[in-house]
């Protein structure tokens, strides 16, 4: 019991059935309020399922908030291994599967509760799977399924790294936890017409991406933001990290490091350049598109880290957040911060701060990528990702930045930049 959520007041036989109905019905509404339901299935759904009966113990109004999930099960560090999703996050995804009846599917990740949303939306002539490595969340899973009226759902205690052949193949496979790959069975498993809905961590960022096949390839239907509990098991990942100056700022990257980690020895003693961009963006508009376009576009991506409770001044992310979007090349090192627009006083203008010997250079690439995301993918859209095994051969993908993992080979290409250079171009001939 140590390891999983405290009961607390609340959620317990003096709760009325009206207030649960009513904190459903406010979930959903805002939910389509929001435009994250679009369909009357998902919409269906998720007004039936109890959510509460698979997080006894935690109060209601925690159960029914839009955007946290609810904790299930901790490790011995503290750091959430199950959960319950946000509802904002299940609703999406499933609009993103667009799962209709009769289909078989396969979750990756249980806890019961997406799975019973996933079987309404199935009905009875459909097959569901889901499937955990951890005996405690799928003996859970199983037991509020049932108690919840969906015992017709199949629950699989395994390492999903080989996916489940049993039902296989599937119309649709949900991957509900972080990973940092895509492995063969999932592929092999789906369905010709099927998509592939995962939480996929490239260039350390994190996107739930539906895929669908196309050729020798998975190629990207959508994409949105969203982070989940981290993959375990074979399919799991440790981010690279670089401790500097005691600890007080901390480089982190998913991939291997792209130099030499001595090189940037004393980096952070060198005097900082600063360069700004005049490129901007909303106090409220979300950042996801910057960060995967700087990621595409600059080989060395990675993210610099302060401890606050450390921080001396030498480096200032932006606003108030403790982390920035950063870049290593050679023995250089920059980061992007803001600061308040001086042409629009709801926006903020990016800027580079950059260490090392070629610190000038760095700070203006940096700041030039930021110019070209604003001219030319700010209101684009985005980029789209495909998935193929590894060892393709290079001249077998399109153009864009090429991430290797150990079963594939991802590539992040954006359509948007071809047509706005091939604009560009035709305009200069225009005006000569």
């Amino acid at each position: 019991m140590n390891d999983m959520v405290k009961p607390v007041e609340g959620n317990n036989e003096a709760d009325s059935s009206e207030r649960v109905a009513h904190l459903r019905t406010k979930m959903v509404d805002d939910l389509i309020a929001e435009g994250t339901i679009v369909s009357a299935q998902v919409e269906a759904a998720m007004r039936k399922v109890p959510r509460e009966r698979f997080a006894p113990g935690v109060d209601l109004e925690e159960v029914y908030q839009l955007y946290n999930g609810v904790v299930t099960k901790r490790d011995e560090s503290g750091n959430s291994v199950s959960s319950v999703s946000a509802p904002q996050v299940q609703a999406h995804m499933l609009q993103q599967a667009e799962i209709t009846e009769g289909m078989r599917v396969l979750e990756i990740g249980s806890g019961g509760y997406n799975a019973a949303l996933i079987a309404e939306l199935v009905g009875p002539a459909g097959r569901v799977t889901t499937v955990d490595i951890d005996q405690d969340i799928t003996d859970r899973a199983s037991r509020f399924l049932g108690e919840t009226g969906y015992s017709q759902v199949n629950v699989v205690f395994s390492d999903a790294e080989a996916g489940v052949t049993e039902q296989a193949p599937y119309d649709r496979i949900l991957v509900t936890v972080n990973t940092w790959d895509v492995p063969p069975a999932w592929v092999e498993q789906l369905a010709p017409t099927g998509l592939l809905v995962v939480p996929l961590q490239v260039r350390g960022l994190s996107r739930t991406i539906a895929f669908e096949k196309a050729d020798e390839c998975l190629v990207s239907r959508s994409a949105r933001l969203f982070g989940f509990v981290s993959m375990r098991g074979a399919g799991a990942h440790q981010s690279k990290l670089l401790v500097m100056r005691g600890g007080e700022v901390t480089l982190r990257l998913d991939d291997d490091f792209p130099v030499d980690p001595t090189e940037l020895e004393g980096v952070l003693d060198t005097p900082r350049v600063e360069v700004w961009s005049g490129a901007s963006i909303g106090r409220f508009e979300p950042w996801a598109g910057t960060q995967m376009w700087l990621a595409t576009a600059l080989s060395g991506f990675c993210r610099v880290i302060l401890d606050k409770k450390l921080d001396s001044g030498l480096i200032s992310p932006p606003g108030s957040h403790s982390a920035a979007m950063a870049v290593v090349d050679g023995g250089n090192l920059a980061y992007v911060t803001t600061r308040s627009s001086t042409v629009n006083e709801s926006a903020v203008e990016f800027g580079v701060h950059a260490f090392g010997p070629d610190a000038e250079r760095l700070a203006e690439d940096v700041a030039e990528q930021l110019r070209i995301w604003e001219r030319d993918h700010r209101n684009g859209p985005g980029p789209q990702f495909r998935v193929y095994p590894a060892g393709t051969a290079d001249d077998l993908m399109p153009a864009g930045r090429v991430v290797d993992k150990k079963h594939s080979r991802i590539t992040i290409s954006w359509p948007h930049a071809a047509n706005a250079a091939a604009g560009r171009s035709a305009l200069q001939e225009n005006t000569k």
